[in-house]
């Protein structure tokens, strides 16, 4: 078994609360080791690099004090950079050359399913790592750090566009992060106690998400003593329409893993409801009779799209994500340590570390369509007909569901 005496931390991908949880429960817990602990800058840039670095940050006890758990970002910083596509064909040699210069025997790495991946590669060459889920999207197989803070944060834009949308009469569709996985989406607008939430997994029938807009707009504005009615849709970017094309500004290029930016959904949403809304016969009756309608300016509900975009993964922190934050960086050491590695932290329950392989944590998880059917049933639209929560029942012992 090799001795492990120096490790490496590195964050990479896009940033998020909980990191820096994460960079303290590693530190601190290679320090009470007796092992010695580096920031490697920057992510994958920065270890590509490593060699030409006259020096590196250990995180000693006065440095990690420094560290604020409570804060999103990352103290070791980031950069979008897969090491598979770095133009050099000695590109794993000059990183084995850093990390011998700085006699780093291992690697503690946080990410996402990008990260992961290098993971896997880097671990192929010979270069012992850990890997601790980062995504905001929560699309891995474990929990991952970011997602408490990113649906919190989602949860409360939704929430406060609710007094602009009723100062003015509109409906508002939030978009937000994910990709192809709608869980934050989900989650913050449930949180949000948003009318609809449109994700990636169902495609969206825009005549029944308008059927269900106009219905419960309405219905508001008639039921207020001063016309004021609402309707908040939280979108995520990865949308597909009822025919599965996916709504995406084409545009908006490629980003260093070579995957499309998404953008766009929300824009599309309002467009396809504002449409629908202009050439309705029943809403320009409706706007008569409470006395909004002004021709030529003011015939139908306005339709707005918001997209706070990097809004929702700065910041601060929840609990939730700085404890498993420091947990889990805490429990890559402990794995190093057991020469255990290529694998993937999956939490601490009790005294004991679970984990799995890299490749298998990093398999993208989608939204569970029944727990979307159990809220279709409290009258949430998720763009489709409802389809009816058909409950199954167990007792258990033990470990309480979580919900992410």
């Amino acid at each position: 078994m090799k001795e492990i005496k120096n490790l490496g931390v590195i964050t990479s991908g896009g940033d998020c609360g909980g990191l820096n949880g994460v960079i303290k429960g590693v530190a601190s817990t290679a320090y009470k080791l007796g092992l010695k602990c580096f920031v490697i800058p920057n992510g994958y840039a920065g270890l590509y690099n490593l060699v030409d670095f006259d020096k590196l940050t250990e995180l000693t006890p006065m440095r990690i004090d420094k560290i604020n758990a409570n804060l999103a970002g990352s103290e070791a910083g980031h950069s979008r950079v897969k090491v598979k596509k770095i133009n050099d064909e000695n590109k794993y040699d000059r990183i084995k050359k850093g990390l011998e210069k700085f006699k780093i025997d291992a690697l503690v790495i946080s990410g996402g399913d990008d990260t992961g991946s290098v993971v896997v590669d880097l671990l192929g060459q010979g270069i012992p790592c850990v890997h601790v889920p980062k995504t905001m999207d929560l699309d891995l197989q474990t929990y991952s750090v970011g997602g408490d803070s990113t649906v919190n944060r989602i949860a409360t834009f939704a929430d406060d566009l609710k007094t602009t949308g009723y100062t003015h009469n509109r409906i508002i569709a939030l978009e937000v992060f994910g990709r192809y996985a709608g869980h934050t989406a989900f989650r913050g607008g449930i949180a949000a106690d948003a009318d609809a939430i449109l994700i990636p997994e169902i495609p969206v029938d825009f005549d029944v998400l308008y059927s269900h807009a106009k219905a419960r707009f309405i219905a508001r504005v008639k039921d207020s003593d001063v016309n004021a009615g609402s309707y908040i849709i939280v979108v995520a970017e990865g949308l597909k329409d009822a025919s599965g094309k996916e709504i995406v500004d084409e545009g908006a290029g490629l980003d260093a893993f070579g995957h499309k930016k998404l953008a766009g959904a929300g824009k599309y949403v309002s467009q396809e409801l504002s449409k629908r809304f202009k050439v309705d016969p029943e809403v320009k009756i409706f706007m008569k009779e409470k006395h909004m309608f002004v021709e030529g300016i003011y015939i139908s509900p306005e339709v707005r799209e918001v997209t706070p975009g990097h809004l929702v993964r700065c910041g601060h922190s929840t609990g939730y994500d700085v404890n498993f934050g420091k947990e889990s960086g805490s429990a890559a050491v402990y794995l190093i340590k057991k020469n255990i590695t290529g694998v993937t932290v999956s939490g601490v329950c009790n005294n004991e570390i679970q984990y799995m392989p890299t490749e298998k944590a990093i398999q993208q998880r989608h939204v569970d369509l029944n727990q979307v059917a159990l809220h279709e049933s409290m009258g949430v639209c998720f763009g489709r007909q409802a389809v009816s929560f058909c409950p199954a029942f167990k007792s258990i012992e033990g470990s309480p569901v979580r919900y992410m």
